[in-house]
């Protein structure tokens, strides 16, 4: 395993003159433009007094300057703290006080929102629209900060090179991000990652994302996320490609816009987004009635079917090698057809406190339903949920992961560090995951639902929703569908399962009483007696996370009795 800082360093001594980051049809920074930028933080944060370890936070939208200030602060040797810039502002004035962070780099609309006497450790706030100094606790900070280019030309008069580029390679195991997570469930928390932990993770990646200095990627997905900051920054910019920002996450068209301009070798992102354009783009052409004919002769669909993926392909760039999706199951109905088609799509499965992959689909062999096979020197497996109890291949538990990419724990909570990092009898550090799933005889990895979605009813009975979900989704009058845990209005105690619908658009609404009748018998056709749902109920469109993930407790709060 290579320090990441070593790859890095290498792309940039390589590639100086090559685009790094960029904004799409924006601002670019090539690769020595970024080592200029990173230098000259670097002489500011010593000017200040910044010392190796201390805590710098980072509250801002994906932008070619936000790259330069994640890197700035990465390879100073300070801990970067990223925060999502979806945030309130008393929720990032919380996390950059709560981390203890004493530089913040951010969006100058963040800051006019924000409370300074909230954050009394900050000594500065840097602009990354900019690169303005916004705050200074002192005047020394802003002297430090005027006289930056000045010090950079006093330093390398005869100019800067990639052979200055030199960043420390053997600080292992010390603290590398603090990267909260995006309080889903909870309160956000401050998940530890080491120097090792992320390089083990951009290692995974080299083994298992095509990768080559001719290429170039779009990225869309924060990097306040560990999925985002790792496969859509830090792994490709170590490898020499050229990244362009969309920002937020696109719309259909403007994705498939920025895909034509970049013609990226490689798409990352959430189940999501690929449905949205599988509903612009292929879902029309599927729908017509020619299509739905073409499509069962046995001589003619394998022929149609890779005609629809040239087309699809070309649509996204024409360039294409791979799309990874993971955070979220994919709709079943895009699947198919992904799968039908024979788009090179690839899933997985990680969480934050793993620094974001564990398993990866073993490309093509990948089978239906499975998130993949766990990563080299990665250990999933299922227990008994709360124990050390290994379960038997086959049966649902608790999955749990153990590897070089598991956290330190969380920033100043011990008590939910311990809830979730255990060593077990064999001596293992395990993250509980609060995943329930299962492993198969060959070791690919299932993935049901989280725990505190399980619905157990009164009678000790568990409902696990995909269940449910993966049966209501067969009905193609459904474009999304979510189950979650109502009262049991004859029992004090237990919970009974919901079913959320958000049907395609083209459904005519006097279909819907026949839609939601017809589901009813789906369902009793087909799940156990204990498994039906009570209600069900549609919707225009499903709430989501910061995440990009359905938000399973905002739906659970809107239920209303009369609604079963």
């Amino acid at each position: 395993m290579e320090h990441y800082f070593s790859r890095l360093q290498n792309a940039i001594r390589l590639y100086w003159e090559k685009p790094a980051v960029g904004n799409y049809k924006g601002e670019t920074f090539s690769y020595g433009q970024l080592a200029t930028q990173i230098e000259r933080f670097h002489i500011f944060f010593e000017a200040c007094g910044i010392k190796k370890g201390e805590r710098i936070a980072i509250c801002a939208k994906n932008t070619a300057r936000m790259a330069v200030s994640f890197l700035s602060v990465n390879t100073y040797e300070t801990v970067v703290v990223p925060i999502l810039s979806d945030f309130t502002p008393d929720s990032v004035n919380h996390l950059v006080d709560h981390s203890e962070s004493v530089i913040l780099f951010t969006d100058n609309d963040i800051w006019a929102k924000l409370d300074i006497s909230k954050m009394p450790l900050l000594r500065a706030v840097v602009s990354v629209n900019d690169f303005t100094l916004l705050y200074a606790a002192e005047e020394s900070i802003s002297k430090a900060f005027a006289s930056v280019p000045e010090l950079f030309s006093a330093k390398y008069p005869m100019g800067f090179t990639g052979e200055n580029v030199n960043y420390n390679t053997e600080n292992w195991d010390d603290l590398d991000i603090i990267n909260y997570t995006s309080g889903t469930t909870s309160a956000p928390k401050g998940v530890m990652l080491t120097y090792k932990a992320i390089s083990a993770t951009i290692d995974f990646g080299q083994r298992y994302i095509p990768s080559s200095d001719k290429f170039t990627m779009v990225s869309m997905l924060p990097m306040a996320h560990m999925y985002g900051l790792v496969y859509e920054f830090l792994y490709p910019l170590c490898n020499g490609t050229s990244i362009t920002f969309l920002g937020k996450t696109p719309s259909p068209s403007l994705l498939l816009s920025a895909m034509h301009d970049v013609r990226p070798y490689l798409l990352i992102t959430v189940p999501l987004v690929m449905e949205k354009v599988y509903k612009s783009a292929l879902k029309p052409v599927l729908d017509k009635p020619v299509m739905k004919v073409l499509t069962k002769i046995p001589g003619i669909k394998s022929l149609i079917f890779k005609k629809i993926r040239e087309k699809l392909l070309t649509a996204l760039g024409g360039n294409l090698q791979m799309i990874i999706m993971g955070g979220a199951p994919l709709n079943p109905e895009v699947e198919k057809w992904f799968k039908k088609i024979g788009l090179p799509y690839t899933v997985g499965y990680g969480m934050t406190e793993a620094s974001s992959a564990a398993t990866a689909a073993a490309g093509r062999n990948n089978k239906p339903g499975s998130v993949g096979l766990p990563l080299v020197s990665t250990l999933v497996s299922t227990f008994e949920p709360g124990t050390d109890t290994e379960l038997p291949i086959g049966q649902r538990g608790e999955l749990c992961i153990s590897g070089p990419g598991v956290m330190k724990g969380y920033y100043n909570k011990p008590a939910e560090t311990a809830a979730i990092l255990r060593t077990h009898a064999d001596g293992r550090v395990w993250v509980h995951t609060g995943d329930i799933g299962y492993l198969d005889e060959d070791g690919f990895v299932y993935l049901d639902s989280r725990i505190k979605r399980l619905i157990i009813r009164h009678d000790g009975f568990k409902v696990f929703p995909s269940m449910i979900e993966n049966v209501v989704s067969q009905h193609p009058a459904v474009h999304q569908c979510s189950v979650v845990g109502c009262a049991d209005k004859d029992h004090v105690q237990g919970r009974l399962p919901f079913v959320y619908l958000v049907l395609d658009p083209a459904v005519p609404a006097a279909k819907r009483k026949q839609i939601i009748k017809e589901l009813r018998q789906l369902c009793i056709e087909e799940l156990p007696e204990y498994v039906q749902p009570v209600g069900y109920k549609i919707i225009p469109e499903m709430p989501l996370t910061l995440a990009a993930k359905f938000d399973y407790r905002k739906l659970e709060e809107e239920i209303t009795p009369r609604d079963y």
